[in-house]
C-alpha cells in the first residue's frame, strides 16, 4: 500500500514509526511542522502526481479474515483538524488516521420514539446504528424504536465461530462498548444498582436480560480491556449468581481479571473457555494530555497568551496506552477462525463536552497510534478490513479571533497561535454534539464500501458482508444435537450434552416428567454438558435445554432402570427444529426472542420397570442437578 500523502510515505514508512512490539512515544509539545515552503506554487499539495492508479490497487474484493472498527469518540472533522494542527502542523499528517487511502462520510441521525429523523445524535443510538444496523432513539443500546433487541456485530462474529473483542479508555459499560454488548433501553444502566432504579423491567429480578455489565458477561467477548471496574463490585440480585458480586461472577465462570499492565502483560491465551477481562479504572482511563481551561469571553476580557499541552501525570502506563492495549488485543485474537475488534477512542467526546482543548487533541493523538497499529497488521497480512470513524460531531471549532464564549489558545507544531472555540454552552455547562455527517475511512478487503456518502448504519453491513457473516442466528443454533445415555440407574449421575448451539451464549434445562429446575449454564464453543442426577423412580424421563438467545429446545430421553449399565455410554439423539431454531421469527436480527423452540424428539421406552423397587421409591423427590 502506498501513501496518498505527498511529502511522508506513512504506510511505507509504519515500521519505523510503530511496530506490533511497542510505540515511539510522542511528547505533548508539538513536532516541528514540516519545512517546505507553502508559499510556492503546489508547496502545499498532499498528492504526489497522479493517485489514480494508487486508488485502483487499494479497492480489494473480500471477503475478509478479520475486522478492525476503530472509533474515535465525538472525532469529528473539526476535532481532527484541530488535533493534526497542533500536533503535526497545518500541511502535516497523522500516520494512522490520515493514512487509510479510501475515505468517505456518512450521516449520524438518531430517531424519534415515532421513527421520525433526530438531527442531533448521542453516542448510544450512534453506536446502536453501526453495530445492528438499525438506527434507534438517543439513549438506548442495540433495541430498535420498539425496544426489540437487534444482533450485534460482535454477537453475529461469535455465533459464526469468529473471536471478538471490545477495547475503550471508556468505562467498558459506556455507548459505544456497551453498544456491541448489551440490549437496552437506557445507556446508563451500568450495574444491577442502576439498572433496579432506572430501567426496573429490565432488571434480571424482573425477568429481563439485566444490566449492561451482565448481559457482557453472559455474551463473553474473548478479549474485554477498557475502565468500569466499580460496576463490577455491585451484587447480583437474581440469576444463578444471584448475592456474588460481578467479579466473583465473572471469576467463576472462567474470565481471566486482570487490572495492571503487568497481568496484562501475562496472559497469552484469551478464549471462549478463558475470555479476559482487563479493568484498569473504576471509571474512564485518565487523559494524555492536559492545558488551561478555556477563557470565558461572554462578559468581554482578553484572551491568555498562546500556550502548548503538558503530558497528563495522572495518565496510565504507557503500556496501558489505547495503541498497546489495542496490540495485545489483536496478538490474542489473531488466529485461523478470524475476528471482529472494536476499539475506542472514547475521551475525544468527554473532553469535548468539557471544552478541554488540550484533553480532546491528546485522546485523538492516543486514538492514531492505535490506528497505526492496526494498519501495521492488516498491512503484513493482506486480510484485515480496518475502518477508522467517529459515532458524531462535536463542538470545538477553530476561530480567527476570540468568540463571546469559550476560547483556548494553543501553540502549534508550525510555531503558530490557533483559537480553539466552544460555543453550545456556557462555562461549567456541557458542549453539545453536532449533527454533521462524519469522516470514514477503510483500508483493506472490502473497503471501497466506505467511499461516498453512507449513512452509519452502512457500516454495519460494510462490515458483517465483509466478513460474511450468516446474519439469521437462530439458523446457526437450528442442527444442534443433544446426547445422553439410553438408560441409567435409578439415583446415578450422567452427563447431558448439547452441542451446535452456536448463537446461544447460555441454556436452562429442566429434568422430567416431574420438572425440576437445573439451571442455567454457558454454552461454550456451541457446547454446554450438565451433570444431571437420575430419578429413583423407574420408568421413562426426560432433559429439556433450552437456548436463552434463539430458543432452540432440545429433549433427550432416557429410560431409569436397574438393568442400566454402570458406566453407560452417551448416544447422540437427531432432534427437530422448531420455528426459532429454523428462523421463522420475523426478526431475523434478534439474538435475544424466545420466539418458539424446536418439538421435542419422539419419546421411547428402554427397559422394563425395575420389579424390585418398592413404593417408597416412587414416592421420592428429583434430585436437582450442581
Amino acid at each position: 500500500m502506498k501513501s496518498f500523502i505527498r511529502r511522508r510515505r506513512v504506510i511505507a514508512a509504519l515500521g519505523a514509526t510503530v511496530t506490533m512490539v511497542g510505540f515511539v512515544s510522542m511528547s505533548a509539545l508539538p513536532a516541528s511542522a514540516m519545512a517546505d515552503d507553502l508559499t510556492e506554487n503546489g508547496g502545499a499539495t498532499r498528492n504526489d502526481g497522479d493517485m489514480t492508479q494508487l486508488l485502483r490497487d487499494s479497492i480489494v474484493d473480500g471477503p475478509a479474515k478479520n475486522v478492525i472498527l476503530l472509533i474515535g469518540d465525538g472525532m469529528g472533522d473539526s476535532e481532527i483538524t484541530i488535533a493534526r494542527n497542533y500536533a503535526e502542523g497545518a500541511a502535516g499528517e497523522f500516520a494512522g488516521i490520515d493514512a487509510l487511502p479510501l475515505t468517505g462520510q456518512y450521516t449520524t441521525y438518531a430517531l424519534t420514539d415515532t421513527g421520525a429523523p433526530n438531527y442531533a445524535p448521542e453516542s448510544a443510538s450512534t453506536a446502536s446504528a453501526w453495530s445492528t444496523g438499525t438506527k434507534t432513539v438517543n439513549g438506548r443500546l442495540s433495541v430498535d424504536v420498539a425496544n426489540a433487541p437487534q444482533a450485534t456485530l460482535l454477537e453475529i462474529a461469535r455465533a459464526n465461530g469468529m473471536k471478538t473483542g471490545n477495547v475503550s479508555t471508556s468505562e467498558i459499560q459506556d455507548a459505544t462498548p456497551g453498544a456491541q454488548v448489551a440490549h437496552i433501553s437506557a445507556r446508563g444502566c451500568y450495574g444491577p444498582n442502576e439498572t433496579s432504579q432506572r430501567c426496573a423491567s429490565e432488571a434480571l429480578e424482573n425477568g429481563g436480560l439485566g444490566s449492561i455489565s451482565e448481559q457482557m458477561l453472559n455474551v463473553r467477548p474473548d478479549v474485554t480491556l477498557g475502565g468500569g471496574s466499580a460496576s463490577f463490585e455491585q451484587t447480583a440480585k437474581a440469576g444463578p449468581w444471584e448475592g456474588k458480586t460481578l467479579f466473583e461472577q465473572a471469576e467463576a465462570r472462567g474470565f481471566q481479571l486482570v487490572g495492571d499492565a503487568a497481568s496484562l502483560d501475562a496472559v497469552t491465551v484469551a478464549d471462549a473457555d478463558q475470555p479476559l477481562l482487563g479493568l484498569f479504572t473504576e471509571g474512564n482511563f485518565p487523559v494524555r494530555w492536559q492545558g488551561p481551561a478555556a477563557t470565558d469571553l461572554t462578559s468581554g476580557g482578553s484572551l491568555p497568551a498562546a500556550v502548548a499541552c503538558t503530558e497528563n501525570p495522572d495518565r496510565l502506563a504507557s503500556d496501558l496506552s489505547l495503541g498497546s492495549l489495542t496490540e495485545k488485543a489483536i496478538s490474542l485474537l489473531d488466529g485461523e477462525d478470524g475476528f471482529f475488534l472494536q476499539v475506542e477512542g472514547a475521551s475525544i467526546d468527554k473532553q469535548d463536552h468539557a471544552a478541554n482543548a488540550c484533553g480532546q487533541i491528546g485522546e485523538t493523538v492516543d486514538l492514531d497510534e492505535a490506528v497505526q497499529v492496526a494498519l501495521a497488521f492488516a498491512q503484513e497480512r493482506k486480510d484485515t478490513l480496518v475502518v477508522v470513524t467517529a459515532d458524531h460531531a462535536h463542538t470545538s471549532q477553530i476561530v480567527g479571533s476570540p468568540i463571546p464564549g469559550l476560547n483556548t489558545h494553543l501553540l502549534t507544531a508550525d510555531g503558530q497561535e490557533m483559537i480553539v472555540a466552544y460555543g453550545t454552552s456556557a462555562q461549567g455547562g456541557s458542549q453539545q454534539h453536532t449533527g454533521a455527517q462524519v469522516r470514514i475511512a477503510g483500508y483493506g478487503p472490502g473497503a471501497a464500501n466506505v467511499v461516498g456518502l453512507t449513512d452509519q448504519t452502512d457500516l454495519f453491513f460494510t462490515a458483517a458482508n465483509g466478513l460474511a457473516l450468516e446474519r439469521n442466528l437462530a439458523s446457526l443454533s437450528a442442527n444442534a444435537t443433544i446426547s445422553a445415555p439410553a438408560e441409567v440407574q435409578p439415583g446415578a449421575t450422567f452427563s447431558v450434552t448439547a452441542a451446535g448451539l452456536n448463537a446461544d451464549w447460555q441454556t436452562d434445562a429442566t429434568l422430567a416428567s416431574e420438572p425440576v429446575d437445573l439451571g442455567a449454564r454457558d454454552v461454550l464453543n456451541g457446547t454446554v454438558t450438565y451433570e444431571v442426577t437420575a430419578p429413583m423412580e423407574a420408568g421413562a424421563h426426560s432433559v429439556t435445554l433450552t437456548g436463552a438467545q434463539t430458543g432452540t429446545v432440545l429433549t433427550a430421553q432416557f429410560a431409569v432402570t436397574d438393568a442400566a449399565s454402570a458406566n453407560p455410554t452417551p448416544e447422540p439423539l437427531p432432534t427437530e427444529t422448531g420455528a426459532a431454531a429454523a428462523g421463522g421469527s420475523s426478526n431475523t436480527n434478534n439474538p435475544l426472542a424466545r420466539t418458539g423452540g424446536a418439538l421435542p424428539i419422539g419419546f421411547f421406552v428402554a427397559g422394563l420397570l425395575a420389579v424390585t423397587l418398592g413404593a417408597h421409591l416412587a414416592s421420592r423427590r428429583r434430585r436437582r442437578t450442581v
